[in-house]
């Protein structure tokens, strides 16, 4: 199994790619694994998902040496067979409520930027570096590269990212808004824990109105995104995660959002 998917009982979903040794390069049955752990998050109502990669580094994109076994339409077949598998579970994931973590080591190239762009708290090693790659081998770019990217750093700088395929350590990733902060490559997968486990233990369908309503700002006029946000706060302090909340407030003690269900 070339992705790992554990949904433990208490909502925290862990889905780790198991390709260390190839760099987690994403062929077809990985791209096929990434879609079967979304939807699995999605039907188990998972509350926090946790994306980690085993090995030196999270994902170095594209299995070339898969791709390279075939050529002219059955390579262009095959292509699109592994992006319409990888990009269902990216849409997957980014639909669901429950909020998504990224840790991420060593080298990140090609999708694995996309992967690590669509999670919602992205945690990055000290160690890790980031590359585009998709021209320097004359590809164009997938996994919602050229729609994360222009969106976390602006258009011009990720244009130079695609087209010169520079490599971007950790700091300056973090800097730009690539990633949410860096942390020692020994703290990597303690802090990530600890990230998702508090997530884990928020109100989740706020989480995820709260990340729709980000993504909606990015292309609405102010006024529909004021009434937006409107009907979503009414709706969420309707619900029993906001009630919760409230007398939680009130009561001066501290939430238990995991007493109701993470849709509500």
């Amino acid at each position: 199994m070339r992705v790992g998917i554990d949904i433990q009982d208490d909502g925290l979903a862990r889905v780790t790619l198991r390709r260390g040794e190839a760099g987690n390069a994403i062929g077809l049955e990985t791209a096929r694994g990434l879609l079967d752990a979304a939807r699995a998050c999605e039907r188990e109502g998972a509350r926090a998902v946790l994306l980690t990669g085993e090995g030196k580094s999270f994902c170095v994109g594209g299995d070339l040496r898969e791709f390279s076994l075939l050529s002219g339409a059955a390579l262009e077949k095959h292509l699109i067979a592994v992006t319409d598998a990888l990009h269902e579970a990216l849409r997957t994931f980014v639909a669901i409520d429950a909020p998504m973590v990224a840790a991420v080591q060593g080298a990140v190239a090609g999708a694995g930027i996309g992967l690590a762009a669509a999670a919602d708290v992205t945690l990055a090693a000290d160690n890790a570096s980031f590359t585009a790659a998709y021209t320097g081998i004359g590809y164009s770019p997938d996994a919602g590269v050229s729609w994360f990217l222009p969106r976390l750093i602006g258009p011009k700088r990720a244009l130079d990212l695609l087209l010169t395929n520079c490599r971007i350590p950790a700091a300056e990733a973090a800097a730009i808004g690539l990633v949410s902060r860096v942390v020692a490559d020994e703290q990597l997968a303690a802090e990530a824990a600890r990230t998702a486990e508090a997530l884990r233990r928020g109100p989740t369908a706020a989480f995820g109105a709260t990340c729709r309503l980000v993504a909606a700002g990015l292309t609405s006029e102010l006024a529909s995104h004021l009434d937006r946000e409107a009907r979503s706060l009414a709706a969420a302090a309707a619900s029993d995660a906001g009630r919760e909340g409230v007398a939680a407030f009130l009561g001066k003690r501290a939430p238990d959002f995991t007493r109701v269900s993470p849709r509500t």
